[in-house]
């Protein structure tokens, strides 16, 4: 599989609210960098999050961009879905991904496109 199609697995994993398979795509020593939250070190840091911390109930991504460069993935995407609150969510986000010899994510850091200064 390639670094490219990887990411892009993971995407419809966490659509699909797929936990096991969303951490499957991390390496076991894995850091997630997310506004708002701590960097996520490790699967069990991971599943913690997908399986209970992340405030999204459902949702899609919407894949605009993608460059790839070797173990390297940039995303530029936007996402629509539901607030664990039941608020309707609309958010553009860009992804950075490292990802390693079994394309699994080494680094994953995550910004989104709100207001902030």
């Amino acid at each position: 599989m390639s670094a490219e199609a990887a990411v892009r697995r993971y995407y419809e994993l966490v659509d699909a609210g797929d936990v096991d398979g969303v951490v499957g795509c991390f390496a076991d020593d894995a850091v997630y960098h997310r506004p708002g939250y701590e960097p996520m070190a490790g699967r069990a840091a991971l599943t913690a999050f997908y399986a209970g911390e992340r405030v999204i109930a459902d949702g899609q991504h919407e894949l605009v961009e993608m460059v790839a460069d070797g173990h390297r993935v940039a995303v530029h995407g936007r996402f629509v879905g539901t607030h664990k609150d039941g608020r309707a969510v609309q958010v553009g986000f860009a992804d950075f991904w490292v990802l390693d010899e079994q394309d699994r994510a080494i680094t994953r850091r995550s910004f989104f496109d709100t207001p902030a200064v």
